[in-house]
């Protein structure tokens, strides 16, 4: 049993209505088998394939459930930054962040809310021992292994995977960290959170994770969102330096 504390789940959607449904399902049981007083807040770009009216249903049947609906897809980051605003409002003492394609196990929520009695930020990791990942191609494992590795030398910090998106908050982290200042889009999104809290002094700490590719649905990775990340880790370098982080 996990010592009582109130956790927000945020989801963020796009084309996800084969997976919404099973993955609120499964974390309802992991809800009920760890004694968690959680919540998830699904948060959907308009999807076209009706995974915001299906989240909807969900959130009237279920009273742990509701649902921040947008007007149009923006990309990962302004999604997270809308939940976590949301989230905050309500008061929660942990907001946790993963995929809704089942490539973060539900299972696992557990052993990142423990680690947050000790850390301030937990990030599930996948390039810490006994972390990694199945199901990938080599050039998709050199892509994030090498951004993380990248994030890693550039921002000097001894965090290893940067570039990941199961994560566990503490909310003065949230708080504190300036979120009205971040910028980032895609994938740069999750580099800039945990350098953000670095820097304002948070512990963060790694829990390993195995991550296992998608089975239903197409992923979000793109060129775009690739190239902002290469951009964004020495724009944040820099701008840590003069002081304007």
């Amino acid at each position: 049993m996990i010592r009582a504390v109130q956790l927000t789940i945020c989801l963020p959607t796009y084309n996800e209505r084969e997976n919404l449904e099973p993955l609120v399902r499964a974390l309802a049981t992991v809800f009920t088998e760890n004694g968690l007083n959680a919540h998830i807040l699904v948060v959907d770009d308009n999807s076209p394939d009706g995974t915001g009216e299906l989240a909807y249903e969900l959130a009237r049947s279920l009273p742990f459930v509701s649902v921040l609906h947008r007007p149009r897809k923006e990309g990962l980051g302004p999604a997270y930054l809308a939940a976590f605003r949301t989230a905050l409002a309500a008061g929660p003492d942990l907001i946790l962040t993963m995929d809704c394609d089942f490539s973060h196990d539900p299972a696992d929520v557990p052993r990142l809310v423990a680690a947050a009695e000790g850390a301030d930020v937990v990030v599930g990791s996948r390039y810490v021992p006994g972390g990694g990942v199945r199901n990938w191609g080599p050039l998709r494992r050199a892509i994030s292994r090498g951004g993380s590795l990248y994030a890693h030398v550039l921002l000097g910090v001894g965090i290893h995977d940067l570039t990941g998106g199961f994560k566990c908050y503490r909310r003065e982290v949230l708080e504190q960290i300036g979120l009205e200042r971040i910028t980032s889009r895609g994938y740069a999104f999750q580099i800039e959170t945990t350098y953000r809290a670095l820097r304002a002094g948070f512990r963060v700490v790694e829990v390993p994770i195995i991550f296992t590719d998608r089975e239903t649905g197409r992923s979000k990775m793109s060129r775009t969102i690739v190239l902002e990340a290469i951009a964004r880790v020495p724009a944040l370098r820099l701008r840590a330096a003069r002081g304007r982080l």
